[in-house]
């Protein structure tokens, strides 16, 4: 277990970064906490005093059938069905929705704006899910060591003799950079032009989704006033799996150097002290022997 020395005593490194840990979802509940709550509070207020406008403009129906039908509509919405338009929507269980769908199930990320609704379906889903996640993290494993590859190859490639610092820290920046323009700079390009979101929503959506955090909030291919090409889902969902191994061995990459780099700190004190022995031991001068005759 790594160790904290501090002189005459050792400290274990392990329960200062569990607290570390605590600290940073405790501040992120704060800031979370301060910057939406009050719009959570306006929005509801507002929705409110739409409700009653309703009522004033239609006086032949009171508070209780307007109640029963909001609830009609989320039971709608939460059965993946969008109150918007009509019968003739494209359906959320078409092959290249089920596929994407499909892709979400086994790489975890649930957006939840849509789920079965059968009990065959619900139980086909657990089961999919029991084996599709082991598979998938096989095969993004698979594939991540072969991003890595490419990276100690790069790395090998610019440890040879002859080659500058500048040049080894260009050829690292060219692989990430390559990485992020195609799974996080273009991506939000194409989602803007196709969803009609600004580019700060395509690239939230971009990163919610490769970190498979998937909160819902933002899906592609679900608005119904606009037609999709039949692929569009389907290539989301390609571009997701390649997404999510490149962002998973960045992910490691930097959770490895920040472990070297506590490492490194947290020890840097014994290695300083052995560095002092040793350059006493080698300062001090040699005493001179004594030859006892015999």
């Amino acid at each position: 277990m790594p160790f904290l020395t501090v002189p005459n005593w050792q400290i274990s490194w392990t329960p200062l970064l569990v607290l570390g840990y605590l600290f940073y979802l405790l501040l992120g509940a704060m800031v979370f906490q301060l910057l939406e709550k009050q719009a959570e509070t306006h929005s509801r207020d507002q929705f409110q005093l739409e409700k009653l406008k309703f009522l004033q403009n239609y006086t032949c129906l009171d508070r209780q059938a307007l109640e029963q039908f909001v609830q009609v509509l989320m039971e709608a919405w939460e059965k993946g069905v969008s109150p918007e338009g009509n019968s003739t929507n494209p359906s959320n269980w078409d092959f290249s929705n089920s596929f994407f769908f499909a892709g979400t199930v086994v790489t975890t990320i649930g957006y939840g704006n849509r789920s079965p609704s059968t009990v065959a379906g619900q139980v086909f889903c657990v089961f999919y899910a029991l084996f599709g996640v082991p598979l998938n993290l096989a095969f993004l494993n698979q594939l991540g060591k072969g991003l890595n590859a490419h990276l100690m190859m790069l790395e090998r490639w610019v440890q040879k003799p002859g080659r500058t610092q500048v040049v080894q820290t260009l050829a690292v920046a060219v692989f990430l950079t390559t990485g992020t323009l195609l799974f996080l700079v273009f991506p939000p390009l194409v989602f803007s032009y196709v969803e009609g979101w600004s580019y700060g929503e395509g690239f939230y959506f971009t990163f919610i989704t490769l970190s498979t955090i998937g909160f819902g909030d933002y899906v592609v291919g679900t608005n119904p006033n606009k037609h999709y090409i039949p692929l569009y889902r389907s290539l989301t969902a390609i571009w997701i799996v390649f997404g999510l191994a490149w962002l998973a061995l960045v992910f490691n990459v930097g959770a490895d150097l920040m472990e070297k780099f506590l490492q490194l700190k947290w020890h840097k004190p014994d290695l300083s002290l052995a560095e002092g022995d040793t350059t006493k031991l080698e300062d001090e001068p040699e005493q001179p022997r004594i030859h006892i005759p015999t």
